[in-house]
């Protein structure tokens, strides 16, 4: 009888250790990850606070919010992104991470460059409201024409700016359509490029940046192999295809592609409660193995 126990343990042990080893060589939803030459590491998945233009986390209230931020972080996404456009996320962010150690985490910001406002001031500006001395990364918001290069200039000049002074480390861009994304390979300004990307083309890029239709799957994945190739990090959205995605099988497909086949360094997505929360890092966990 002994021997029988013991040898139910050894075996339950080794299908422990297989279990562990295959997670450790795929990796997990919430290892840290390096975004090429940036050199800034961030966990895998992303706490995205932008779904539908940030109304959805809005909408939870600020105490709702911080429970959910405060689960993530204790589920070990240490990942936490933002831009100006989404209303009133700045301020709730910085609220919700209030007290968590700054270096424990890394923060991502994305600032709108068209208008008038002094650059300077609005990265000050979104570093109050975030309640934070820097910002990890700083992307240029939304950049959707094939001009953007040299029409956001001020904004680039600003960032770099604000880099030397440390209140970024790290510079790139977010992509709406291919006419922007085809200006991203070369780009000598880009460290992070952050593209839309899931299996089927929902909510990604076509020549109209803000088209209803697919994207085109095959040209923004050869878009990310390129800027990859040129040790830019790359942060993929759009995962869930803006919640368009209503069957599990889809969200886990589309993590799939974006790390199997599309080769992205870390993804982000918006959350409403924990399930979702849970259910992302699952589907990552199973991408990754």
């Amino acid at each position: 009888m002994a021997q029988c126990s013991r040898r139910n343990f050894l075996a339950a042990a080794g299908s422990l250790l297989v279990s562990a080893n295959l997670k450790a060589s795929g990796g997990s939803a919430t290892d840290w990850v390096t975004l090429g030459k940036s050199n800034v590491k961030v966990t895998r998945l992303a706490f995205g606070t932008g779904t539908m233009s940030g109304k959805v986390q809005r909408d939870l209230g600020q105490d709702q919010f911080n429970r959910l931020v405060r689960y993530a972080y204790d589920n070990g996404i240490r990942f936490f992104e933002t831009a100006e456009s989404y209303g009133d996320m700045h301020r709730m962010l910085g609220i919700a991470l209030k007290g968590i150690p700054r270096d424990s985490y890394r923060l991502m910001s994305k600032i709108t460059t068209h208008g008038d406002a002094d650059p300077q001031e609005k990265i000050d500006e979104l570093r109050k409201l975030a309640q934070t001395d820097y910002f990890d990364i700083m992307l240029l918001h939304w950049q959707h024409t094939s001009t953007w290069p040299t029409d956001s200039m001020k904004w680039q000049d600003a960032i770099l700016e604000a880099k030397h002074k440390q209140a970024v480390v790290a510079q790139g861009a977010s992509v709406h359509g291919l006419p922007g994304l085809r200006k991203f390979p070369g780009n000598q300004f880009l460290e992070v490029a952050m593209i839309r990307m899931n299996h089927n083309g929902t909510r990604m890029d076509a020549e109209d940046y803000n088209t209803n239709g697919l994207g085109n799957v095959a040209e923004v994945t050869e878009h990310v192999k390129q800027v990859k190739a040129e040790r830019m990090g790359v942060i993929s959205m759009k995962l869930i295809g803006e919640g368009a995605f209503t069957k599990r099988e889809d969200r886990q497909a589309a993590m799939k592609y974006a790390f199997r086949k599309a080769g992205v360094d870390a993804v982000t997505v918006g959350y409403k409660n924990t399930a979702e929360i849970d259910e992302a890092i699952q589907n990552l966990n199973l991408a990754l193995a």
